[in-house]
């Protein structure tokens, strides 16, 4: 069948490469497809010519950035392969990838073993219900020991991972166990094999159990049933080897995509609920062609050529060129002009789309990551569990070199921002700055690279600033006369308040107890917008001030020179000396810390904490092998806190942060933010 056309439901296989960098996900992906017949000549990652790693920074990093659609047929499919990042940086390209196959197929290095991105990967393809594979590739490397990895495998997924296929001559070739229960492998004997894969697929059903016992042995083509039911239910995950460099095993793994994974009817359907709140409803797509359309857009890129691509998973119904779509709760559709299947960078023209089918649309503005297509205007707000992205925390603050670009800026990461739902840009009025959030050093650093090498725009960068605060610690009053005289009309207004601090997370308010109009009351706001500007403006360290009463009880006008700007200048000189007077202190954000890590690393997370001026609260076991140490520290200590994590759990830990409250700052912090601001009102 050729890749093009349009399959059956059953004819369809979908399935993402996850698993950690150096795994060889997209030298596999070559070999599958130079196999299958899809490309001529098989490319490689460091003659930077293969399909999936197209894009320029790939090519010059040498490894996955995004993840890439591609297709090819085999055995009477269309098979649909998803190759991606392996970095935990890059886990927006990664997991959104999960949810638009049926099956996740994690690629484990036979030299490097079982890495800790490829248990997170595993972690989260069974959060979302998909079906699992493992793939073991180099099995040519020099000093693997498979049998052992094997084991390994085992250990930490589970007895339910069991080898489809084993290596045989010396890993130069493998052989099929589950069809096939004779001969020999490097493991031994093959009918071993194979007769603990029957007996795991018969578990899940009481009547081929039953025949089991009685007859001994079930012919595997009878098992497709029980076969995919394992499969769904997490009760096999099959284990395949192969060498994509030499390609032993990747004609058979291409048989496996075809006649052992699940076609979009086989596999477990994503929860989507229609509605919103308590009153969501959860409904299931059915891979039915002829139902109303029912799809996500699971990632979106923009062409230089073509614009904004939303690349799509089809759930429900079919797509054609000239179909009306409409883009979540939106009331007005989009007409669908072009059809792409994709093959890396190449867009292929498609006649249709039907379930299980993924593809793209091109140059739809209203098309974002997470959006549900679907062409029925009554239908209420349809949509997808969130996917559990870590939260981005890793900042730096950004500005053009060129005065005047902001907006282009802006733009220009607002592009980005749509193509990856882990990055997060955000004005921070408090230190008026730009901030672009990633999940790390890498994710930012690639992310700038990309802003001077394709966009060829120019940007500063630093640190951000920490949103410090200032407040007061006791009571305190002022008074300021504005007096101002210039020969024409003059300026007077004079103002008495009192300041008191209010509980921590209050905020500010303004009383006015001025009796017999001693400040008439139009000239009331004037005073509320002076104090307003020195709260924004601070007092002692420049930054704003909260938690604090104002209340004015006094003052003096002039039939003639009271203005306005008297009584602002009036408000905020009294403000400004009062709060001197109220022993000020400046507060600085604590952030909260959910921190996930192997409980052997308890100790030292504990330790490195408590020299970041913070403290454990609590630890609650996340599963076995791991814990969640919860906690508390100054967000000003956890500028590099992902790059130490790392060091302290060889890369297999994470943390998410929020902000939790406000402090007062240790005395030798406050007298140096106290002094940089003088050094600043100086200059």
């Amino acid at each position: 069948m050729p890749a093009t056309a349009t399959p059956t439901v059953e004819h369809i296989r979908t399935l993402a490469l996850v698993g950690a960098a150096a795994a060889g996900k997209t030298t596999l992906a070559e070999a599958l497809l130079h196999h299958s017949g899809a490309i001529g000549a098989p490319g490689s990652v460091e003659r930077g010519n293969t399909v999936s790693d197209h894009d320029a920074l790939e090519i010059k990093a040498g490894h996955s950035l995004q993840s890439a659609v591609m297709h090819l047929a085999h055995g009477g499919c269309r098979i649909h392969l998803i190759d991606t990042p392996g970095a935990p940086d890059f886990l927006g390209q990664s997991l959104p990838a999960l949810e638009a196959v049926e099956t996740a197929a994690i690629v484990v290095s036979a030299a490097a073993g079982v890495e800790p991105f490829a248990q997170r990967m595993m972690d989260y393809a069974a959060e979302q219900g998909l079906d699992r594979l493992i793939i073991v590739n180099k099995i040519d490397a020099e000093g693997a020991d498979l049998p052992a990895l094997l084991a390994d495998i085992q250990a930490r997924f589970g007895k339910q991972c069991l080898p489809l296929n084993l290596p045989d001559a010396g890993a130069t070739r493998v052989v099929d166990c589950f069809f096939n229960k004779e001969g020999h492998s490097d493991f031994g004997a093959v009918a071993d094999a194979h007769r603990a894969l029957v007996e795991q697929v018969v578990e899940v059903d009481g009547d081929f159990v039953d025949r089991y016992l009685s007859d001994g042995d079930i012919d595997a083509r009878e098992l497709h049933a029980p076969l995919e039911q394992a499969l769904r239910e997490g009760h096999l995950i099959p284990v395949v080897f192969v060498s994509a460099r030499t390609g032993a095993g990747v004609a058979e793994l291409l048989d496996v995509i075809a006649n052992v994974l699940a076609n979009p009817s086989e596999g477990n359907p994503p929860d989507f609920f229609k509605g919103e709140g308590d009153g969501a409803t959860l409904m299931h797509a059915r891979p039915d062609p002829a139902a109303h359309v029912l799809a996500q857009v699971f990632k979106i890129s923009i062409d230089p050529y073509v614009g904004k691509l939303g690349h799509v998973r089809v759930h429900q119904g079919t797509i054609m060129p000239g179909t009306l779509l409409y883009v979540g709760d939106g009331r007005k559709p989009f007409k669908v002009a072009h059809l792409y299947l994709l093959q890396g960078k190449q867009h292929v023209e498609a006649p249709s789309a039907g379930p299980g089918d993924i593809c793209a649309v091109a140059k739809i503005d209203e098309l974002h990551y997470d959006a549900v297509l679907h062409d029925a205007a009554e239908d209420d707000h349809i949509h997808l569990k969130p996917l559990p992205f870590p939260v981005p925390v890793h900042g730096v603050a950004i500005a053009p070199k060129r005065r005047g670009d902001e907006q282009r800026m802006w733009e220009i990461l607002g592009k980005l921002v749509a193509e990856d739902p882990c990055l997060r840009l955000e004005h921070v009025a408090q230190t008026n700055e730009t901030v672009i959030h990633g999940l790390g050093e890498l994710h930012l650093r690639m992310l700038l690279e990309r802003l001077r090498e394709v966009h060829k725009f120019d940007v500063d960068t630093r640190p951000p600033r920490i949103a410090y605060r200032e407040t007061i610690t006791q009571n305190a009053a002022a008074q300021y006369r504005h007096k101002k005289q210039s020969g024409g009309a003059g300026q007077f207004g004079e103002v008495h308040l009192r300041v008191e601090p209010l509980p921590r997370g209050a905020g500010f308010e303004f009383v006015d107890q001025v009796k017999g109009g001693t400040i008439p009351g139009q000239f009331m706001p004037a005073v509320e917008k002076g104090v307003r500007e020195a709260l924004a403006e601070g007092v002692i360290a420049g930054y704003p001030v909260q938690d604090v009463r104002v209340i004015v009880h006094d003052g003096k006008h002039h039939a003639v020179d009271s203005k306005e700007i008297a009584f602002v200048t009036a408000g905020k000189r009294a403000f400004q000396a009062a709060i001197r007077e109220a022993r000020p202190v400046v507060l600085e954000p604590i952030a909260r810390l959910h921190i996930t890590a192997p409980d052997s690393a308890v100790g030292a997370i504990t330790g490195d904490l408590s020299s970041r001026r913070g403290m454990v609260s609590g630890t609650d076991a996340a599963k076995p092998g791991q814990i969640t140490v919860i906690g508390q520290a100054p967000l000003a200590e956890l500028a590099d806190y992902q790059t130490r994590l790392n060091a302290l759990t060889a890369g297999q830990g994470a943390y998410s942060l929020a902000l939790s409250h406000y402090e007062v700052v240790p005395p030798q912090v406050q007298q140096q933010l106290t002094s940089q601001h003088k050094v600043q009102d100086e200059d």
